[in-house]
């Protein structure tokens, strides 16, 4: 939608959205594979000269249809787009009940875990922000190494100790390895310490503005984001 705003495609929307897609998953030895999306609810704000149907038609058409695949839609699926009608005033002005920065939003949604620190506001010294770019580099490297098809990287530190305290990788059972074999390999190719943290993913670099909306996860932008070629 920021897209279709910014180059004139649907110049009518306004910046204050919210979107939540609900999937149907099957588990497969542990790993979560998408069958269909279940519901689809998009409430954004707009300009007062468009009507709600062709609203609602250009998020379904040019929105929903570009972005979901056609493989996961199907004649049930439940569309909810603009329900409460007119969205004209957004942002502050319109609800006092912001919060700040979202973290779960910021991260995985309701799916993944999450250490609870925010990382907007804080430099890369903080483990609350590094840790967790670290975490998600080990999982993906894992995943993308053919090692695990799901996994989930828990670290935890203790101020003013470099070393981590405890590393744990779950795999869900979709490794044929051990999860402490998959540990064994984190230990051979990480340095999880966050002064090696901050020097493989160049965190010292001016790179954070874009964190500032749009998340911090799933965009190949990021250093934290390139798969590490592991050695196993």
């Amino acid at each position: 939608m920021a897209e279709l705003r910014r180059n004139g495609t649907l110049d009518y929307l306004r910046p204050d959205s919210k979107t939540q897609v609900t999937v149907e998953y099957k588990f497969d030895k542990g790993a979560c594979v998408p069958q269909r999306v279940h519901t689809i609810v998009i409430s954004t704000q707009h300009s007062p000269e468009v009507t709600q149907e062709q609203l609602r038609d250009d998020l379904l058409n040019k929105v929903i249809k570009t972005v979901v695949p056609a493989n996961l839609l199907d004649a049930q699926t439940v569309y909810y787009l603009n329900p409460s009608g007119k969205f004209e005033i957004g942002g502050p002005q319109g609800d006092a009940g912001l919060t700040g920065r979202k973290i779960i939003v910021d991260t995985y949604g309701g799916w993944g875990a999450h250490g609870g620190g925010a990382f907007s506001g804080k430099d890369p010294s903080k483990v609350d922000r590094s840790g967790a770019y670290a975490a998600r580099w080990v999982a993906k490297s894992l995943v993308k190494a053919k090692l695990c098809r799901r996994c989930l990287v828990q670290v935890s530190y203790s101020i003013a100790i470099a070393e981590p305290l405890s590393i744990t990788v779950f795999s869900y059972g979709t490794s044929s390895k051990t999860n402490k074999e998959l540990l064994e390999i984190v230990n051979n190719n990480f340095d999880l310490r966050p002064g090696i943290i901050i020097r493989d993913l160049k965190l010292k670099n001016p790179i954070y503005t874009k964190t500032a909306c749009y998340g911090h996860f799933g965009r190949p932008e990021f250093p934290w984001e390139q798969a590490k070629t592991l050695k196993f």
